[in-house]
């Protein structure tokens, strides 16, 4: 899960890390309260989406004065916001983010994400910070540092003065940085974050240390023990058929293509999404039902599946074990009865009660097509959709 900047720090400062004194605003008017309280020189304005890239963007503004202040907020307030990581219709901005300027004597860039190769943590970090890192990392890699922490142990203090002697600090500024790495690291580890990057982590005036942008996201299968960071979910941010999915607890994540998808079990999704592609479809979504689904469970996936304006054909690829796969199929009659089925839909089961679940599928009267091997299924399923 994903949270805004100015939650990412709110709860970095809980730690004792060093971020920027602001605050949010929904709305236009609201700035003024805040400007008074924050009474700076220099203000920067911060369109809060998830998405890199919103300097580029027109999402981020340094004002002087609070005329200009309340000028750019009513402007940025409902603007649409297209970056690279964003898709091409853009994001709305529904909440800016007002906090002190700095003059930026130097830029860092430093992350802590999950290092699936090791089961544990690996630290990221590089002297050249700001909104070129990717460039960096692409056409100059030996700027990039790891330092990679084993499964279950902490972050040292030798460790912090291991990464802060590689971006060539020293005195006052080396035991700033020493003391805001470790408290993110602590932060990263005691939240169950899957990734917080600080870009720039920056060395300003006076040779402070301070985090001046910051990006987090979380594991979601820890957030219930992680009530203050599920409750920073914006749902605005979220595609609505994800949001449905995880209402009935079901894994799924909207892709580019025409082809929608139910498989249950990950390597199985994986595999499927990779055959059709094989054969010259684009998969719409990863959708994952799990092992023990119900026909409830199926139906209802089926249905999210079926809503997305961008599917075109449906292929359903599912080993039944502890689902019985008459269970299966009679869900998504159920469902097909539902929708008034007028897409093509490929089923492909195998696995307990398969025959009965076949004859089923049968005997529907819908146009459900039954096949017996997945790559028969992934065939006929592009075949239809190319029609």
């Amino acid at each position: 899960m994903d949270i805004h900047e100015y939650q990412a720090k709110q709860l970095l400062s809980k730690f004792g890390v060093n971020v920027p004194p602001g605050e949010v605003v929904y709305q236009t008017h609201e700035a003024e309260n805040i400007l008074s309280w924050l009474n700076e020189d220099q203000i920067v304005v911060k369109a809060q989406v998830h998405a890199g890239g919103r300097g580029k963007a027109g999402g981020v503004k340094v004002c002087k004065g609070d005329d200009e202040v309340v000028k750019t907020v009513d402007k940025m307030i409902g603007m649409n916001i297209v970056t690279p990581q964003t898709t091409e219709s853009g994001k709305t901005v529904r909440r800016v983010y007002l906090e002190k300027a700095y003059n930026i004597k130097k830029e860092f860039y430093f992350c802590i994400t999950v290092d699936r190769e090791t089961g544990g943590n690996t630290i990221v970090y590089s002297k050249k910070g700001g909104v070129n890192i990717e460039e960096i990392a692409e056409k100059t890699p030996k700027e990039i540092h790891k330092l990679k922490i084993s499964p279950g142990g902490d972050l040292l203090t030798h460790h912090a003065r291991t990464i802060v002697y590689n971006l060539g600090l020293s005195g006052k500024t080396a035991k700033g940085a020493q003391k805001n790495i470790l408290s993110i690291y602590k932060a990263f580890t005691s939240l169950d974050a899957a990734l917080i990057e600080i870009n720039p982590f920056a060395i300003v005036e006076n040779d402070e240390i301070v985090m001046l942008d910051c990006k987090a996201s979380f594991d979601d299968n820890a957030l219930y023990r992680q009530r203050q960071v599920a409750e920073m979910k914006d749902e605005n941010e979220y595609d609505p058929l994800e949001l449905e999915a995880a209402r009935h607890d079901l894994n799924y994540v909207k892709l580019d293509g025409n082809i929608g998808l139910m498989v249950n079990g990950a390597g199985l999704s994986m595999a499927t999404m990779d055959i059709i592609k094989y054969y010259g479809g684009e998969a719409a979504n990863f959708m994952d039902v799990a092992g023990a689904a119900t026909p409830e469970r199926v139906a209802a996936a089926f249905k999210l599946i079926y809503r997305d304006s961008d599917v075109k054909g449906i292929l359903i690829n599912i080993f039944g074990g502890m689902m019985r796969c008459n269970d299966i199929a009679e869900g998504l009659v159920n469902a097909s009865k539902e929708v008034g089925l007028n897409k093509p839909l490929v089923v492909r089961l195998e696995g307990t009660n398969v025959e009965m679940g076949m004859e089923i599928l049968k005997n529907s009267g819908f146009p459900i097509k039954p096949v017996e091997t997945m790559e028969e299924a992934a065939q006929k399923v592009v075949e239809l959709v190319k029609k």
